[in-house]
């Protein structure tokens, strides 16, 4: 049996590019002791990927040049010499970019139960996304009802389900995208009381319209201009979440802006950095909630789904271009 995999080839400079990956071919080994064989059947495309593969800090250690694509997938246990997994369970973990992953039973995230939804959400509105959006909306932006809550990326796998949940919890919503067809997909399919356009002239004045007795809890996926405008707007007692910097090109050498300490002091707000993998504990229990949500129609998903292992070079290039409508997934036929 061949196993084809997605390597890192090459470090790239800001965001990766095709060239940075090659697609190679091999025959799989026999199954180790204590390791289950997954056939995966969606991959993961994630902003925060560019990260992983960046030459500068990181919360995790890069993926190494010649090894295959870190990536969360979803799949099919087809063979295990594990105890605790047996064939036909269906998985969500660590398997990286290729079809078939052998991997111990540390790489699994969850084993996927959500009864009557599709698989693919396990890595989307049901997995690290939607996982993220809600922890980080609740344990940093604490946010209480009546207040506004604005959202950069609105549009994204992230975003779409911060502003779904901040309205679910009784908070007004406005999110922040980029063009007329992402704006108005936050307006019609998520739900957003309002919405802004990054890319129109008068953002300051937009977000000030938009949010007139300020911003309380912002969800920040970007930071760069959109952030730049948004600091001044905040609320007394406003909260950020910094869950993303997906507008820096580049962090060599590292980027300057405006002084954001006055904004925090007069206006009594903070800021944290929020990383999903420091909550593993509040998975299961945030997963039942979301899932309860779909089944409800409360929340909402669009998935942007390429097909075949031959699209993965370009993937990610694509997310950062702002090719996709919601969560972007790597289709691998059986």
């Amino acid at each position: 049996m061949k196993v084809r995999r997605v390597l890192l080839v090459s470090r790239p400079r800001g965001v990766a590019q095709a060239e940075n990956f090659a697609i190679e071919e091999t025959e799989l080994p026999p199954l180790a002791e204590g390791q289950i064989r997954v056939r995966n059947a969606f991959l993961s495309v994630e902003p925060t990927m560019r990260g992983w593969i960046a030459d500068m800090g990181n919360y995790s250690a890069p993926v190494e040049i010649g090894s295959v694509m870190r990536s969360l997938a979803v799949g099919e246990v087809v063979e295990s010499n594990a105890p605790d997994f047996r064939a036909g369970e269906t998985v969500m973990g660590w398997f990286g970019w290729q079809d078939y992953a052998d991997a111990l039973p540390s790489a699994v995230v969850r084993r996927v139960r959500e009864a009557g939804l599709p698989a693919s959400l396990a890595l989307g509105v049901l997995g690290i996304n939607g996982v993220t959006a809600l922890i980080g909306l609740e344990a940093i932006g604490d946010p209480k009802p009546g207040e506004t809550v604005l959202v950069s990326t609105a549009a994204g796998a992230v975003g779409s389900a911060v502003g779904q949940i901040a309205k679910i919890l009784g908070c007004r919503a406005v999110g922040v995208a980029g063009g007329t067809d992402k704006t108005m997909l936050c307006r019609e399919l998520f739900r957003y009381d309002a919405t802004i356009d990054y890319r129109a002239p008068g953002l300051s004045e937009a977000i000030a319209a938009a949010c007139p007795e300020g911003v309380n809890v912002y969800f920040d996926n970007t930071s760069g201009a959109i952030s730049d405008a948004v600091w001044p707007r905040l609320a007394v007692g406003g909260r950020v979440v910094i869950c993303g910097t997906a507008s820096i090109s580049s962090w060599d050498p590292w980027p300057t802006g405006p002084r954001l300490e006055r904004h925090l002091l007069v206006k009594r707000a903070r800021a944290q950095g929020f990383v999903v993998f420091d909550y593993t504990d509040r998975w299961e229990t945030s997963v039942a909630r979301l899932a309860d949500w779909v089944r409800t129609g409360k929340l909402r998903y669009v998935e942007d789904i390429l097909d075949g292992i031959e699209a993965c070079p370009d993937a990610l290039a694509g997310l950062y271009r702002g090719e996709n409508r919601g969560k972007r997934l790597i289709r691998l036929s059986r």
